[in-house]
């Protein structure tokens, strides 16, 4: 019998040598404020071609530091230009690839049942509509949400006003959180964060003159897995174009 089970042992090792390998997981890190657009398009992906996306969200900061340092990541989505900058320079991205995919608005926010409305012009009372508590914002110095708001802020006039009246948070969603909870009064947040939590409300829009233009580019990784690219593609896609602006982002052209 012993040969007999050498012999089915090694017609089973050769049969498995023929069984598809799965396709590897696609890992996506992009900005937090991407966060369940991204899902939904990881979502609609995965149901069409049975390949998983992860996705890593976090500061584009955090993020670009982190691919810096380690392999992992095969596109990368910031929300601004800076960060992408910062991977160019040091090699890390496929430059070809590289390709400005959204827009967004920048905007104060409220907790939703305080019913705030405040004209965000020039010399506008920021403070005094604190009534004492604090304007949540991502970190001004190098967080992307946050660095577009304290721009917004100077050209307005405010930010000395203010700047010493700021908790600063890690990331848009957290800065986000603190309003939605009520630990703060304000805050500024992209427009579509301001949508995707029911907690609050948009208390007014920043000019889109008072700070730089916000822009979400995305890029492969250098050592990106080949079925990335086809992931990629998909972001510029139909289906992904109506998930974006079903979630009040502006699909660049």
């Amino acid at each position: 019998m012993r040969p007999i089970k050498l012999a089915f042992a090694a017609l089973a090792a050769a049969f498995s040598s023929f069984v598809p390998a799965q396709a590897a997981n696609i890992t996506v890190f992009a900005a937090a404020s991407l966060t369940e657009v991204l899902e939904g398009v990881g979502k609609s992906y995965e149901a069409k071609t049975h390949t998983h996306v992860v996705f890593s969200f976090a500061a584009s900061s955090t993020l670009a530091k982190q691919i810096e340092r380690s392999s992992g990541a095969d596109i990368f989505m910031s929300a601004d230009t800076d960060w992408m900058d910062y991977l160019d320079s040091k090699g890390l991205i496929e430059r070809h690839t590289r390709k400005n995919l959204l827009g967004n608005s920048l905007v104060l926010v409220a907790p939703a049942d305080s019913n705030v409305t405040i004209n965000v012009a020039d010399h506008f009372p920021l403070v005094a509509a604190l009534r004492g508590g604090r304007l949540s914002m991502a970190d001004p110095d190098s967080v992307p949400a946050g660095k577009y708001g304290r721009t917004a802020l100077i050209a307005l006039g405010v930010w000395s006003s203010v700047q010493n009246h700021i908790v600063s948070a890690e990331n848009v969603r957290v800065a986000l959180a603190y309003v939605a909870r009520k630990e703060a009064p304000l805050g500024i947040v992209y427009k579509t964060d301001a949508i995707a939590e029911p907690k609050v409300s948009i208390a007014g829009m920043f000019p889109e003159n008072s700070h730089q233009r916000i822009v979400y580019p995305a890029a492969l990784i250098n050592d990106a897995k080949p079925e990335a690219k086809n992931f990629f593609g998909y972001l510029s896609g139909a289906k992904a174009k109506a998930i974006f602006e079903k979630a009040g982002f502006t699909v660049l052209k």
